[in-house]
């Protein structure tokens, strides 16, 4: 599995600053098997994307995972930490555009929640 992940949120319902305010959640309402197959393949120390759908449509900020408690396969209990805003939010047209996303399920599969991601990837919407 990979250790860098993007998570889509709709920010009329939870939005990155929801997480930052808070510090920590629990991520779940996912409920396609691909991404909460991705879910229970994380690990404490995950990095993460937080990419906003609806109007955004746009990676804003990281967070990184805390704990994994897959126990109920079918709906796995993953915390997450809030890290910090993106210096400049990557909008979706620019990673559609980006050749390192081009095999991503990010982008064939618009309707996945839980996304892996490469290094190269993660460092690209990261800004790092």
């Amino acid at each position: 599995m990979s250790d860098h992940y993007l998570l889509k949120t709709e920010p009329s319902e939870y939005s990155f600053a929801d997480l930052a305010r808070e510090k920590e959640t629990i991520w779940d309402g996912v409920s396609n098997p691909v991404a909460v197959k991705n879910l229970r393949g994380m690990r404490p120390g995950d990095k993460l994307v937080v990419y906003e759908t609806g109007g955004t449509k746009s990676a804003v900020g990281t967070a990184r995972v805390v704990s994994v408690q897959a126990t109920d396969a079918k709906e796995p209990r993953v915390k997450i930490a809030a890290g910090g805003p993106l210096a400049k939010a990557v909008p979706l047209a620019e990673i559609k555009s980006s050749k390192i996303f081009s095999d991503s399920p990010l982008v064939r599969q618009g309707r996945l929640s839980v996304v892996p991601l490469s290094a190269e990837q993660y460092r690209y919407l990261a800004g790092e």
